[in-house]
């Protein structure tokens, strides 16, 4: 029974469309990583609202919140925390990093270097953290959105594989259309000013709980057999395909099946269809892939890749 997950789902995508203007790709993106449980990587040139996406996300969900802002010298300490000692008690603490919270928002994560960058490997894929061989576990809903500026732009470091693997879907913002930007004007002559969400008068839609109950009725959607030997020959064309190097993970492959129930819950149904994972693969897969560099001089590029295959792949029926 997914009639929670999908109630969530609809309060979100009505908060998240009052308060930013177009980008109806990443908040469906933002719905599917949150409710499959995974992490979201938003890219986009500066000014396309990526940060304003995930502030809002925060406002409606009513859960904790940090921020962390990627810099080049920031360190790992900074983000998992680090022991301190205290010479009144003669003993050493740990002291948290903003990791520990429910929803981080990992802002312009390609500005730091990968030795930073690996620091949120194991929050993302355990949900603890170990400093001097003892582990700290993070207590659910634990959500990162991470945003990035595209490689091209300076000052910026390309994330590893193994960093782009912890992330469940990638998303990329952009322009909105002139009906769009002219109502983003229109909102602004009225009053809104992002920079203050409080007075948007934004409604929570949930609450940890909640987030963890639309999860479990995510992962409670059925899945038939077919359908999961679809998702299973997307993830085995990615390994295959001549323009790749690296295809998708076995961990992309159960990333792409627990999006498409994610997406089943969004669209208000108890079952997985193969439009479903068709909706969420480019999201899955793309930033998965990794294309031969005489490919990408031809102007070849993962999305193009995952077009093709989904092309390719006949779909159950």
């Amino acid at each position: 029974m997914n009639a929670g997950a999908t109630d969530i789902a609809r309060r979100l995508q009505a908060g998240l469309a009052s308060v930013v203007a177009g980008n109806e790709g990443p908040n469906f993106a933002v719905l599917v990583a949150l409710l499959a449980g995974g992490h979201l990587l938003l890219e986009g040139v500066p000014g396309t609202a990526k940060t304003l996406i995930v502030r809002t996300l925060a406002r409606l969900l009513g859960i904790g919140f940090r921020r962390i802002q990627f810099t080049p010298d920031l360190m790992p300490s900074d983000i998992v925390g680090t022991t301190v000692f205290d010479p009144a008690a003669g003993t050493f603490s740990f002291r948290r990093g903003p990791i520990f919270t429910n929803l981080v928002l990992a802002d312009e994560i390609n500005r730091t270097p990968a030795k930073t960058q690996s620091a949120l490997l194991e929050a993302m894929e355990e949900r603890q953290v170990t400093i001097d061989g003892e582990t700290h576990p993070i207590a659910g809903p634990f959500f990162v959105c991470a945003t990035q500026n595209p490689i091209e732009f300076e000052g910026t470091y390309p994330l590893p594989e193994a960093q782009l693997d912890r992330f469940i879907v990638r998303a990329r913002t952009g322009y909105p259309t002139q009906a769009q930007e002219r109502e983003l004007l229109a909102r602004t002559v009225a009053g809104f000013d992002a920079h203050d969400l409080a007075t948007a008068h934004i409604e929570a839609a949930g609450d940890a709980n909640d987030i963890l109950a639309a999860q479990r009725d995510v992962r409670a959607i059925h899945v038939e057999p077919n359908v999961q030997g679809y998702v299973l020959a997307l993830a085995v064309a990615t390994r295959a395909a001549a323009d790749v190097t690296l295809g998708a993970s076995p961990r992309g492959a159960l990333a792409l099946l627990v999006a498409a129930q994610a997406a089943a819950a969004i669209a208000g149904r108890t079952f997985v269809t193969p439009d479903d994972v068709k909706d969420v693969a480019p999201l899955v897969l793309a930033h998965r892939i990794l294309v031969r560099p005489e490919a990408e001089l031809e102007g070849v590029n993962a999305d193009a890749v995952v077009a093709r295959i989904l092309a390719s792949v006949p779909a159950p029926t």
